[in-house]
Parts: C-alpha cells; structure tokens; sequence
C-alpha cells in the first residue's frame, strides 16, 4: 500500500497527511502515572502502532497535556524511532495565569522529552472566558510568541468544543494557524468555521471523527446496513474527506489494528465521487422515514440554549440525539452522550432530561419552549429518549481538563 497522501495544512505550509495519530487511546491510563508504573505491555502496544502508523505515512502525531500518560509514554519512542518526516503537536490548555500555562508547555516538552514543538494548539478553547485568557495583552499567546521566536514552536492553532458564534470569533481574530474541531456526517454545524477556517488559510484538524462520529467502532446493525457495501468508519472518513477544506482526521488508535478501516479509507478516496452518494441517499431517506420532513425542516426553531432552559436542560443536543437513535439506531452512542450531559463541564454543557417531570415540571419547560413550533410534543420526545438512553452517569475521560 502506498504512503497516505498529504494536504498542505493552510498558512502552516506543512505537508499534513490525511490521516493523524490521535494520542488519546494507547496510552495506559488517564492519570499521568509516574514512569515506573507503565507496564512493558503497554509500552510494547504504543510502540507498535506507533511504528505501523509511521510505517503507512501517519507522520502527524498528536497528543496532549492531560491526555494521562500518552507524552510520557510517547516520549520514550521519539528518539529510539527517528522519523524525518514527523510533525509532532502536543495542546496545553489556556490559563488566568500565563505562568501556569507556560509550566504546563514545559512540561509537556519534558514528557516528550523534545526541545520543540511543530504544533501547539490552545486546548479547549470552549468559553469567551478561554479565548480572553489566550489573546489578552500579556496572555497565554504571548508566551507562545516568545517560544516561536526562541525556535522552540512552529505553528500554533487552538481546539475547541465552542458554540459556533465563539469559533468564529477565535478564527476572525486571526491569531491561529490552525484550528481542531468536530465536523463529520453526524454532525455538521460547524460546517461555517471550517468554510471561515479557509478563508484565513487555516488548517483543518477533525477531531475524535470515529468515536464522536457515533461510535463507529462499535455501529449498530442499522448503520452497518446503510453504509453498506463500506463500513461506517469507511463511509465517515470518506464523507469527511471528500471536503477539500479539511486537511485531516484524527486516528485515536487504541491498537496497530485500529488503524485498518481508516487505511482502506484513504485507499479508496479516488472513488469518493461514486462510493458516497447512494449512502447519502439511504440515510437520508432513512431519517426521513423514521422523523418526517415537516419535523425535521423545522426541529431547531426556537429552542432555547440550555443556559435558558430550567434544570439546564440541553434541549438541542438531546433532540439531536433522538433523531440519530430514530433514524440510525445510534443507541451506543446516544447513551454516552446523555450520559454525560450534567458530567461533561464546558467540555459538553448542560443536562439530560432526567430533572423533567423532578425538579423541572412540564409546565415549566413548556415555558422556556414556546418559540418552538414543536413544544406540545418535546416533553414526551425527552421521556421517550431518557426511557431508552438514561440510567448511567458518564464521566469525562481525561484526568483535570477533558475533552467531550
């Protein structure tokens, strides 16, 4: 098989393959463990997707501040496996105080065991409050300025979790090179950022594209069906690649073998044109038979954010959940994100429906509801959905800050 093709990475000008080694599931543990508690096991299992990932051209590699022991862990293999065309990138979350920022990046140097970084991205950009902290006079930027000017940082971009008006504000600033986000055929509101994104000359990093794609590790029965003759990881890559403006997705490999489907994706990316339209075509008149067309041309007027809502309810999440488990089964995943919503922090904001009918009343969200030309029905759609997807908490996985 030959090398994955690369897209240069916007204004970086970097050679970025299409696919990236995601750091955030080989490592042992979500605790960053002092070294002599890594087990050679797990050592032996970084190193060999490490090496299979190098070995297809998945020269990128990143990973994070509080991705638990992955720096430590990757650290240990840089040197011992020299790659010539690595592009290595680490994210350290911003801060109040920019000196706690800047021992956090020194840090993460330390555990990768590097003088310097070809990316940086400002991780978790998901409040104004983050993006205050990093651009203020005196802030976490000017820090990355001066270690750019020191030779000890390339490129710098910032992550984010963010509602779409403050990743417009982030990219209008102009202060990025680059920018890691969630986009892909299960979730497309930030298609605008990544078209802002473009206009900037920004590169394009799609974060977690497998498992907040749907859990499409584990599909259900239904999407196997309707992506078929490709596997759901295949169809999701492909969808997500056939987009000129996206420059790569991020492979969280938890195994050298997890590595396969993304492969043959990439493979197969000349035949996108005739491969993704008859999927396309079979989800959609999936979801239209299960939802109905009058519902689902008008299911997000007027709902409220959840910050307005009692309880915090996160109405539009949880309606988008229901409609991705009446249209595609996507059970597995559903439950991990009703799970988490009330657990998830900035990270994944607001709460599942599991007050309503408690400590909310009908009469109270109907209330908040009433711009919505669909509220007589939402409260029974929330029953329904907490029925089938509610009963287990589901917490961040990160230890200290956490990615949703």
């Amino acid at each position: 098989m030959p090398p994955i093709p690369t897209r240069r990475f916007g204004r970086t000008g970097l050679p970025m393959p299409v696919l990236s080694l995601g750091g955030m599931r080989y490592q042992q543990s979500w605790s960053d463990l002092p070294g002599d508690q890594i087990t050679p096991a797990s050592q032996a299992n970084v190193a060999a997707t490490l090496e299979r990932a190098r070995a297809h051209g998945l020269h990128h590699i990143e990973t994070a501040r509080h991705y638990g022991t992955s720096e430590r862990q990757l650290g240990w293999l840089l040197g011992p496996t020299p790659d010539p065309q690595r592009i290595l990138q680490t994210k350290v979350p911003p801060h109040e105080d920019p000196a706690a920022f800047e021992a956090e990046l020194e840090l993460s140097c330390a555990r990768l065991q590097v003088e310097r970084l070809d990316l940086l991205a400002i991780h978790g950009v998901n409040l104004p409050e983050h993006l205050q902290q990093t651009l203020r006079p005196g802030g976490c930027l000017e820090v990355v300025r001066r270690w750019q000017r020191d030779g000890r940082l390339g490129s710098v971009g910032f992550s984010t979790h963010a509602p779409l008006p403050l990743i417009l504000e982030a990219i209008e600033s102009d202060a990025f090179d680059y920018i890691n986000l969630h986009w892909y055929f299960i979730r497309q509101q930030n298609s605008a950022a990544i078209e802002a994104a473009h206009r900037h000359d920004m590169g394009v990093f799609l974060i977690s594209p497998t498992d907040k794609g749907g859990h499409l590790h584990s599909p259900s029965e239904r999407l196997c069906e309707l992506c078929a003759p490709l596997h759901p990881i295949v169809f999701n890559d492909l969808f997500c690649l056939a987009n000129a403006d996206v420059h790569t997705l991020s492979v969280g490999a938890a195994c050298p073998q997890d590595l396969d489907l993304h492969l043959e994706a990439v493979q197969r990316l000349p035949e996108a044109d005739q491969l993704l339209p008859p999927v396309l075509e079979r989800l959609e008149q999936a979801r239209l038979d299960a939802l109905g067309a009058a519902w689902l041309a008008s299911w997000q007027e007027g709902l409220p954010d959840w910050s307005d809502t009692p309880g915090g309810i996160n109405v539009p999440v949880l309606l988008w959940l229901y409609n991705l488990l009446e249209a595609w089964d996507l059970e597995s995943f559903g439950r991990a994100r009703y799970g988490l919503l009330g657990q998830g922090g900035h990270w994944f904001p607001g709460a599942n429906a599991d007050a309503l009918d408690a400590e909310v009343s009908e009469a109270a969200l109907l209330a908040a509801l009433r711009a919505s030309p669909w509220a007589a029905q939402i409260p029974e759609l929330l029953r329904r959905l907490r029925r089938r997807l509610g009963g287990t908490p589901h917490q961040r996985l990160m230890a200290g800050e956490a990615a949703a």
